[in-house]
């Protein structure tokens, strides 16, 4: 039985210090553009049943609860918070932040579409509009050779003023693809995220349409990470960790007790 409560005790420093670390990577995310606060999701592990509710007692009597033990806890999942993050200002012409849902589609070397909230745009040696990677946006749009002024415009509308022209000229549209479950993407570092069974397909649609976000230029989506909030879990986390660890103390003392009396 004392071995078992080790084991129990075991279990919550495992959780424990596995939440630690999903809350030091938030924090070391909290300068990261467009990046969404994960956070840690426990659940019990099996109970041993010793005796179940509603079994007979006495003749007449009945248990009104179970005889049940848990056996520990642990981190079934980690789930992204989407909600929206401040928006700072950059007045760079290329720079974009989305005000509402959607992400950004992106096409990563394996070949597979990324989406991502970071709209630090940029272009290559073709012009062409790339993340701070160099990813190629998509749908893929050429900035002119020679455009004096660029224009983003709140639907996602790209027009550039091209010198000896008489107006802005559109040179493309930028869209946002949207999902039924964003908690169901599966984050791959770089600030990207992947579509999985569990997100459902993307849906694709022009910004400030169809519920989806509208872009505002010249600015940036900060990280939703709150620093006070990540603070205080982490000193409930310690505090979680020092009792476990603690728990484990005890047994240990308890059974030297027996080695040594009995």
């Amino acid at each position: 039985m004392s071995t078992s409560s080790m084991h129990v005790a075991k279990t919550g420093l495992n959780a424990q210090q596995t939440r630690m670390q999903i809350i030091a990577n938030n924090l070391a995310n909290v300068n990261t553009t467009g990046f969404k606060r994960d956070r840690a999701n426990f659940e019990t592990l099996l109970y041993q049943v010793r005796r179940t509710a509603g079994d007979q007692v006495t003749a007449d009597a009945n248990l009104t609860s179970s005889f049940s033990v848990g056996t520990g806890a642990r981190i079934v999942n980690t789930q992204k918070t989407m909600s929206q993050g401040s928006l700072v200002t950059t007045d760079n012409s290329l720079d974009v932040a989305i005000e509402g849902g959607g992400f950004l589609q992106v096409l990563l070397p394996d070949g597979r579409i990324g989406y991502t909230r970071n709209g630090a745009m940029s272009t290559n040696q073709d012009g062409v509009l790339t993340t701070s990677s160099g990813y190629v946006i998509q749908p893929e749009i050429a900035i002119p050779d020679g455009a004096s002024q660029i224009n983003i415009s709140r639907d996602g509308i790209i027009s550039v003023l091209v010198a000896g022209a008489v107006g802005a000229e559109a040179v493309g549209q930028l869209t946002l693809a949207d999902f039924t479950n964003r908690t169901g993407l599966q984050p791959i570092g770089e600030s990207f995220f992947v579509q999985t069974d569990s997100s459902g397909d993307p849906v694709v649609g022009n910004p400030n349409e169809d519920g989806m976000g509208r872009m505002i230029q010249g600015a940036l989506e900060a990280s939703n990470v709150n620093v006070v909030t990540e603070l205080v879990e982490m000193i409930e986390t310690q505090r979680a960790y020092e009792v476990s660890s603690k728990s484990i103390t005890s047994v240990d003392e308890m059974l030297r007790f027996i080695s040594q009396n009995l």
